[in-house]
């Protein structure tokens, strides 16, 4: 039975607010905080609430988070906690192409854990930009864009291999239904971008 308080001494209540305003709490990372989300979850929900954020845990994928909640009608909106983040197009390319490998992979009933080396990455996103005969730059801007999908939390580099990286499951809550109904209009769209981009190698 889920319970919402917690006893004078135990500093778990804390640690968990301060885990989840640092980003997203998952269950394999942390498997006594997770335990602890369930039974202070209503404490935590309603602490967050007066904030202006709403929790969200996805207990069959194994995550929670925070969103930014939109105020209802006739209620005063709170300052912005969580700032929206703009994405480049690269990047944007990047979350599209790999929540369409997950989306393939969890069809595929296999493994639980989706990992994918930079290669594959490159090659299902070079498809989507422009041509260019320097591989080396390339690469470079690529490893750039990498790096910001790590930074937004929905890659994970694997320990001693540099060049392997794990998707994320949030990635299936940023990149959500919605995406995906319109998800052949936005391969289009991209597509026509990198058209309009080519030979400009800036």
């Amino acid at each position: 039975m889920m319970s919402d308080t917690a006893p004078p001494n135990d500093n778990r209540y804390g640690q968990l607010l301060i885990a989840l305003m640092q980003g997203v709490l998952y269950r394999e990372q942390d498997t006594a905080l997770w335990q602890a989300l369930f039974e202070l979850q209503a404490r935590v929900k309603d602490h967050f609430r007066l904030i202006g954020l709403d929790l969200l845990l996805d207990e069959a994928e194994g995550y929670a988070y925070l969103r930014q909640r939109a105020p209802a009608d006739g209620e005063t909106a709170l300052p912005r906690l969580i700032p929206r983040r703009q994405l480049s197009y690269p990047v944007s390319l990047i979350l599209v192409l790999l929540r369409k490998k997950m989306t393939e992979f969890d069809n595929s009933g296999g493994e639980t854990r989706l990992v994918l080396s930079r290669e594959q990455i490159v090659e299902q996103v070079r498809l989507f930009l422009p041509d260019t005969a320097n591989e080396a730059r390339l690469l470079d801007r690529m490893e750039t864009h990498l790096n910001k999908v790590v930074e937004l939390g929905f890659l994970h580099r694997m320990r001693g291999q540099e060049h392997q990286f794990e998707v994320r499951r949030i990635l299936k809550a940023f990149v959500d239904a919605q995406w995906l109904s319109d998800f052949q209009q936005r391969l289009a769209d991209y597509g026509s971008h990198a058209a309009m981009l080519a030979g400009d190698d800036a």
